[in-house]
C-alpha cells in the first residue's frame, strides 16, 4: 500500500486534485452567467436556471453507475473516459445555437463529470495506506472548493470581455490541458481486484440504506441544504445584476470567493467533532445558514458579502459532519452509503430551481430567504433528531 512519503502518493494526489478542480469548476461555471444567458435567450430566471440543474441532475444519477463499474472495469480508465467526454462536451456546449441544445450538453457534461466523484476515493481506498487516504482526502476535498472558485471566477471574467460561448472553449482548452496531466500522473492501479457486477446486491444494499434512519435522515440533510445554498448563489447574481448593485459578470463571478469559507470549515469540521457530537456539529451549521440567509436580507453589498461567508462556513460544516456520519454509521456496505449519500446530494440540488421559483416569482428575494428558512428548519429538525436518537442509545 502507498505510503504519505512516497513519490506515488503524491503524483496520485495531485492528479485526483487536478481532476477536481476540472470537474467543480466545469459544473458550477455557469453561474455567474445566468443574467448573462437569461438575456442572450430571452430566458425566466426558472429557464436559465437548467443549465446548472441538468447538470447537477446528471451528475447525481451517473453516480449511481460509475461507482458499480468502477469495480468491474478498474479505477483510472473509467476515470479518464469520463474526464475525456466532459471535455468533449464542454466543446460542443461552445457551438450550441439554441438554449436547448446549450441544456442538452451541459446534461452529457454533468453525466460525464461524475466519473471522478464516484471513483477517486475508491482509487485511494485501494492503493493508499489507511493514514495515507486520510491525508490525501482533505487535499481532494480542498480541490472541490478550489475547482467550484475558479470556474466561477474565470467564467465571469471571460464571459464579460468575450461572451458565454467564449468562456466554455476556454474552459474546454483548460480540461485538455487538466486531462493530459491527469493521464499521466496518475499511476495505474496495481491494488485492484475487479468484482463481478450483481445488480441484485447492488438494489439490496441501496434499499437496506434507505430504510435505516439514522441514515436516510443525514441523506435528507445533505439534499436540502445543497437544495437552498446552491441555488441562492444562483438568485442573488440576478439581485446583484440589479439596482442599486448592478454588479457586471466578473464582479459577479468574485461572489463566489465566499466559498473558501466552506473550505475553512471542511478542515475544521474533524477538530469541532472531537468536541461536541457530530449531530449537534451539523446543527451549529445550519444555524449559521439560517442567520446568513436572515442577514442577505440587508441591503448593502459588505453584509451579504459577509452573509454568504457565513452561509459558505456553516454549509461545509454540516456536509463534512454529515458525510462522515453516513461512513462511520452505515452496518454494511459503507461505499453505496457513501454513493447513496451523494446521489441524494445533487438530486436536492437539481430540485433547488424548481421549488425556490415559486417564492421568486411571488416576493423576489424575500421569497427565497423564506423558502430557506423553511427547509433549514427542517434540517435543523434532522440532526436534532439524530443526535437525540444516538444519545439514547
Amino acid at each position: 500500500m502507498v505510503e504519505i512519503n512516497s513519490r506515488e502518493f503524491w503524483l496520485a494526489t495531485w492528479a485526483l486534485c487536478l481532476g477536481s478542480v476540472l470537474v467543480f469548476a466545469n459544473l458550477h461555471m455557469t453561474q455567474p452567467l445566468l443574467p448573462l444567458l437569461a438575456q442572450e435567450f430571452q430566458l425566466t430566471e426558472l429557464q436559465v436556471s437548467w443549465s446548472l440543474t441538468i447538470a447537477l441532475l446528471m451528475l447525481g444519477v451517473s453516480l449511481l453507475i460509475y461507482g458499480p463499474l468502477s469495480d468491474a472495469l478498474g479505477r483510472k480508465p473509467l476515470m479518464v473516459l469520463s474526464l475525456l467526454g466532459a471535455v468533449i462536451s464542454t466543446f460542443a456546449i461552445s457551438q450550441a445555437s439554441s438554449y436547448g441544445m446549450l441544456v442538452f450538453w451541459r446534461g452529457v457534461q454533468g453525466f460525464c463529470l461524475g466519473g471522478i466523484p464516484a471513483i477517486a476515493i475508491a482509487y485511494m481506498g485501494d492503493e493508499f495506506s489507511r493514514k495515507a487516504v486520510a491525508f490525501a482526502v482533505g487535499f481532494y476535498i480542498s480541490a472541490n472548493s478550489i475547482g467550484g472558485v475558479s470556474g466561477r471566477l474565470i467564467s465571469g471574467f471571460v464571459g464579460e470581455h468575450y461572451g458565454w460561448a467564449m468562456t466554455f472553449i476556454v474552459m474546454g482548452v483548460l480540461g485538455l490541458v487538466f486531462l493530459l496531466l491527469f493521464s499521466v500522473l496518475l499511476p495505474k492501479s496495481k491494488q485492484f481486484v475487479a468484482k463481478p457486477l450483481h445488480l441484485k446486491q447492488i438494489i439490496n444494499d441501496i434499499i437496506f440504506h434507505l430504510k435505516n434512519p439514522v441514515l436516510l435522515i443525514a441523506f435528507l440533510i445533505a439534499g436540502g441544504n445543497f437544495m437552498m445554498f446552491i441555488h441562492q448563489y444562483s438568485y442573488i447574481t440576478f439581485v446583484l445584476a440589479e439596482e442599486p448593485y448592478q454588479l457586471s459578470t466578473h464582479q459577479l463571478g468574485m461572489l463566489f470567493l465566499t466559498y473558501l469559507t466552506g473550505s475553512i470549515a471542511a478542515a475544521l469540521s474533524g477538530h469541532i467533532s472531537k468536541y461536541i457530537p457530530a449531530a449537534l456539529g451539523m446543527a451549529l451549521g445550519i444555524l449559521l445558514l439560517m442567520l446568513g440567509s436572515l442577514l442577505t436580507l440587508v441591503p448593502q453589498l459588505w453584509v451579504i458579502i459577509v452573509a454568504f461567508m457565513m452561509n459558505s462556513f456553516g454549509f461545509f460544516l454540516t456536509h463534512s459532519l454529515a458525510s462522515s456520519w453516513v461512513s462511520h454509521h452505515a452496518t454494511r456496505a459503507r461505499a453505496s452509503a457513501s454513493s447513496l449519500y451523494l446521489v441524494f446530494y445533487y438530486m436536492g440540488a437539481s430540485l433547488g430551481g424548481l421549488v425556490l421559483s415559486p417564492f421568486w416569482n411571488q416576493a423576489g428575494w424575500l421569497g427565497i430567504v423564506l423558502c430557506s428558512l423553511v427547509v433549514y428548519s427542517l434540517t435543523l429538525w434532522g440532526s436534532v433528531w439524530l443526535y437525540r436518537t444516538k444519545a439514547s442509545v
